[in-house]
């Protein structure tokens, strides 16, 4: 299975590296790669938010209704759907799951994320994938695409 992490990213740190994934990317790695590192830690604290946990189950709860079964155990979180689950392990500064593939979670856990918030990173933390989840606008006549994570290689 695939690990990723999903980061809440501040929203003046959001616009100005929108366009810079790699540094993000980068800077997680450097980041879970050196825990005891304080500069490193300062400007994670600052660059990201908490994610509220309990905001955040009452959100899964009401998107997910009935059409996924959920089981809760502590701070994780199964989400079942026909043969495709995701696990999810809030932290919190960080959100980190577990899938088989990619698309299953494209297709369970980021619509989810997408209507919690607009700035959420994601990166692999065993694969080399990373980029926003949420939708990007592409022009100004307001049409949407949405950003997938792309690799690194």
């Amino acid at each position: 299975m695939d690990a990723y992490s999903i980061y809440w990213i501040k929203e003046e740190v959001a616009a100005h590296y929108f366009h810079k994934s790699n540094l993000l990317y980068h800077f997680f790695k450097d980041y879970r790669n050196d825990l005891s590192n304080d500069i490193l830690q300062k400007q994670f604290n600052y660059i990201t938010r908490s994610f509220p946990k309990s905001h955040l189950i009452s959100h899964i709860k009401n998107y997910y209704n009935k059409t996924f079964m959920l089981q809760f155990n502590g701070s994780q979180l199964i989400i079942h759907q026909k043969k495709t689950y995701i696990s999810l392990h809030m932290d919190e500064k960080q959100l980190k799951f577990r899938c088989n593939s990619l698309q299953d979670a494209e297709e369970i856990l980021f619509p989810m994320l997408r209507s919690f918030h607009s700035n959420l990173f994601i990166t692999g933390r065993n694969v080399n994938n990373f980029g926003w989840i949420s939708p990007v606008i592409t022009s100004n006549h307001g049409n949407e695409s949405e950003q997938v994570l792309y690799s690194f290689l």
